[in-house]
């Protein structure tokens, strides 16, 4: 009897115990990718990055157009050319794709590096409202459902509605 009567008061002490730990953790989540987009800057930003883009794909283009001319120009006067010449105008032809390829490379990185650089403030306002009301809320913490594949979530838990009100969205 006296066994009994220990393993139930543990059993209610676990019980206690989990019921506290589940009260303090509150989880919430939202969907950033798409609360970011749902701001009017994020169109400004992105018309400007298209445009910072165009950029480069045009020289891009101008440099392959060049090279598909050099290259069709090789292979309609390559039965006639020199084995020295033939061979140099290879390797022309290998500098000219390898400096296409580099640029193409540059570009794009120069092209990341003014993407954060312009989404960065966008993304600082929507995580300081989303703290705000993760705080106001109670939440302990907030996953971010597009990095996180979410299989079963509670509607009273998504955050989206409360933030985009606090980003003043519709």
């Amino acid at each position: 009897m006296k066994k009994l009567f220990k393993v139930a008061l543990v059993a209610v002490c676990m019980l206690f115990v989990g019921n506290f730990a589940k009260a303090q953790a509150k989880i919430g989540y939202v969907n950033f990718t798409e609360l970011v987009r749902s701001m009017p800057e994020f169109k400004t930003v992105q018309t400007q990055i298209e445009s910072y883009q165009k950029q480069f794909l045009d020289q891009l283009t101008t440099m392959n157009n060049t090279f598909q001319t050099e290259a069709k120009d090789f292979q309609t006067q390559s039965a006639t050319m020199t084995d020295a010449v033939r061979t140099a105008k290879q390797t022309e032809l290998q500098d000219m794709q390898k400096r296409i390829q580099d640029y193409q490379n540059n570009a794009q990185q120069q092209v990341d590096a003014k993407s954060s650089e312009l989404f960065k403030p966008l993304s600082d306002k929507a995580r300081a409202a989303l703290s705000e009301v993760a705080k106001e809320k109670g939440y302990s913490y907030v996953l971010d459902s597009s990095q996180v594949q979410l299989l079963v979530s509670p509607d009273g838990d998504d955050l989206m509605v409360p933030v985009k009100t606090k980003l003043g969205l519709k």
